[in-house]
């Protein structure tokens, strides 16, 4: 029986025409990343499974790909847990796991935050692209590893930070000539002043934010639903579905903020308020405003946010292409103490999947800008012509064996590739390279003692078309 050659379900294989387009979008990412000020990290796949459990609430530890112990640890913890018969809701507990692949970038970065605070600038401005994993059920434009594009801003409270980390993912969602997103915008102390303003008691504050996160997976009615299923009171659940849906039927923002100061009183909410108009009103200098979309309903399930909570969308597109939001207490989990931090991440696989439908990859994917065909007796010339055209910046491969012209052709087809260069015995004679453009059957002939000169003339200023 012939093995499984597919990967695993919720991953991909990427080929070279898949890595080209991802490595455009994301080369568009760092650069505006980087022009804001943020400067790379790269943390290990796998983290210790006490530093991620806990950091992401109950459903978000269910997801997580636990690594099991190795050797003898995992024989010796079998038997302990064997002997023991540790029971939870009835089912056993193995204490089989001490690692787990890492669920996102932040929880990582909170670890880094600590362990190199003394090396570390004042204000920590840091960007990360990377990998992660969840153990999800895969669906369209969901999947088990998929790369996250993080940028945060650790030690410093001002809502400046908020401004600054919208900006940057307006100026990516342009990049990539997206006309048509906004983003959400809401407050975590908000949420829990309309959960309070609903008669819903505080210690099911935080299993009502898990239910409302999924507002615009299940609907409102599914909402409710699993509210009530919390167990919160159908009334206080119907109340706090009608708080949420009333304020976002209003038309604009103003109106939004102005229902929502009527509707709380908590000290905390008011002040999410004005935090979320200050950074509106920061936004109208950055350009950004007009892309801003308060929305009360939205509330993200992550349990670290403490703050501004925000996320993109696109009309028509189900689920967000990226979110963050302000996380005041994560760092101080390993720090000791305290440190604000506040950040975004954008989604590659989906943004990918809405390019690719908005046709904003070209064709023109030539790897490749000369093949040189192959003549054995001239090999040694033609290795030499290749160096030199790389060294001028071009893309080069040789054919590497003897093989008759069609061969070839298909091969230089296959690859895609723009020139095929001929050095044969007529050309060498000649002191001349002769270059076929495969788009349209064109040949020209280039002198090889002026080859550098020549091929960028002729080639580099159209290499700006390639990926």
């Amino acid at each position: 029986m012939n093995p499984n050659t597919n990967p695993p379900g919720g991953t991909r294989d990427f080929l070279a025409s898949d890595l080209r387009k991802r490595r455009a979008v994301v080369k568009i990412i760092q650069e505006v990343y980087e022009s804001f000020g943020f400067e790379p990290l790269e943390t290990p796949a796998f983290e210790n499974l006490s530093t991620l459990l806990g950091k992401y609430g109950d459903e978000g530890d269910q997801l997580l790909f636990r690594i099991l112990l190795r050797g003898e640890k995992l024989q010796e913890a079998m038997r302990e847990a064997n002997s023991k018969e540790q029971t939870a809701n009835g089912k056993k507990l193995y204490n089989l796991s001490d690692l787990a692949l890492r669920y996102d970038l932040t929880v990582p970065l909170a670890r880094v935050m600590a362990r190199y605070a003394g090396q570390l600038p004042k204000f920590y401005k840091r960007y990360q692209i990377q990998p992660v994993w969840r153990a999800d059920r895969p669906a369209k434009g969901r999947f088990r590893e998929f790369m996250q594009c993080d940028l945060d801003v650790c030690g410093s409270s001002s809502l400046t930070v908020e401004t600054e980390v919208l900006a940057a993912a307006c100026t990516v969602m342009a990049r990539l000539q997206f006309k048509d997103f906004s983003i959400l915008l809401n407050h975590r102390e908000v949420l829990r002043g309309l959960i309070e303003a609903a008669g819903i008691a505080a210690e099911l504050e935080g299993t009502a934010l898990v239910a409302v996160d999924k507002w615009d997976k299940i609907g409102k009615a599914g909402v409710a639903e699993e509210l009530v299923q919390r167990g919160i009171a159908l009334s206080s659940a119907q109340k706090l579905l009608a708080l949420l849906e009333e304020a976002n039927a209003l038309n604009d923002n103003a109106a939004r903020l102005q229902y929502l100061r009527q509707k709380m009183k908590r000290p905390a909410a008011l002040k999410g308020l004005d935090d979320l108009q200050t950074v509106l009103q920061l936004s109208e200098a950055t350009g950004n405003a007009n892309r801003l979309s308060l929305a009360p309903n939205r509330a993200r399930g992550l349990s670290y946010y403490t703050g501004a909570i925000f996320e993109i969308v696109v009309p028509g597109v189900s689920g967000s292409l990226g979110g963050g939001g302000r996380y005041d207490n994560l760092i101080g989990m390993f720090a000791g103490k305290n440190i604000p931090a506040c950040g975004f991440s954008l989604g590659l696989e989906r943004i990918l999947l809405l390019l690719e439908e908005r046709g904003w990859f070209t064709e023109t994917n030539a790897a490749i800008d000369i093949l040189f065909m192959n003549f054995p007796e001239n090999l040694p010339e033609i290795l030499s012509l290749a160096t030199r055209a790389r060294h001028a910046g071009l893309v080069c491969d040789v054919y590497p064996e003897a093989a008759n012209l069609k061969a070839q052709f298909n091969y230089a087809a296959a690859r895609q590739v723009r020139y095929v260069a001929f050095f044969g015995q007529r050309e060498q004679e000649m002191g001349k390279l002769r270059l076929k453009d495969q788009g349209n059957g064109n040949e020209t002939s280039i002198s090889t003692s002026e080859l550098e000169n020549a091929l960028k003339r002729f080639l580099v200023p159209g290499m700006e078309s390639s990926l």
